[in-house]
């Protein structure tokens, strides 16, 4: 049984799903993607299903990948890293694309592919202690495939600075820029979520898809298939150049990238 990611639904059709690797801050591998399409699977069955709030287990709501794993995929050959790539991507899709309403609750650490699954659900609301960081650059990797629903989120100007720098930022910065909706105090994420399904559930929920797709639409921001496939090739390949090899192993190793200035 995959216990990664879990998922209830109470009797009004609230579905929380919720990342559960704490002992790594809920960075994702395999069984976590695994786990949310699973998750996914079983909540688009749910005839009754009004809103998905989404939320981390532990300190952290999501630190991105985890490292380890994604050295290991790498040494892969290019069909499995091409799966890889696409199970992610089409995790972020289906969560981007999700009929009901979509909330995020973010505590903590929301770093890389974190900062893509919040971009992806409707609402998102931040503690005050949360903090961001979109650092796939650091790694010699590439957030290619969370790029449309970060630049949708917070705006491509914004994106161009803190996707090149790798910089974090905090949750008061995340309000201001337009990437999460509102900021609560500590320890305050489930009363402030709450308010947020009460008003959705006030809402006709036909009505409530229909909006959310027509925005969609409307915006031009569904990621059509060939968009996809084009992401997908372009993760999986920039996972095994030697960029990703250098900047996985400067992480594991505690020390600056060969591409440092000096470090030669």
């Amino acid at each position: 049984m995959n216990d990664t990611v879990l998922w209830s639904i109470d009797r009004r059709g609230v579905a929380t799903v919720t990342l559960n690797r704490p002992q790594v801050n809920n960075a994702y591998n395999g069984d976590l993607i695994a786990g949310l399409h699973a998750a996914m699977d079983a909540l688009g069955r749910e005839p009754g299903l009004r809103i998905v709030v989404l939320k981390g287990n532990g300190r952290h709501f999501q630190a991105g990948a985890d490292l380890a794993w994604i050295s290991a995929v790498a040494q892969q050959g290019p069909r499995e890293n091409d799966e890889v790539s696409r199970l992610t991507a089409e995790a972020i899709r289906r969560l981007d694309t999700c009929p009901v309403p979509t909330l995020a609750l973010i505590q903590g650490g929301c770093f890389g592919g974190g900062t893509g699954i919040a971009a992806a659900c409707d609402v998102v609301i931040a503690s005050e202690d949360a903090i961001f960081s979109i650092s796939e650059t650091r790694w010699g990797l590439m957030a290619g495939i969370i790029l449309p629903q970060l630049c949708r989120a917070m705006g491509v100007r914004q994106v161009r600075r803190y996707a090149l720098t790798g910089e974090r930022f905090d949750a008061a910065e995340a309000r201001r820029i337009g990437f999460v909706h509102e900021v609560c105090p500590a320890g305050g994420l489930d009363a402030a979520g709450e308010k947020i399904v009460e008003a959705v559930l006030m809402n006709a929920p036909a009505a409530t898809t229909a909006t959310k797709l027509r925005t969609l639409s409307s915006a031009h921001a569904f990621v059509d298939d060939g968009e996809l496939r084009d992401l997908i090739a372009e993760h999986a390949r920039t996972r095994q150049q030697a960029e990703a090899a250098e900047g996985l192993a400067s992480f594991k190793e505690k020390r600056k990238p060969a591409w440092y200035p000096g470090q030669r």
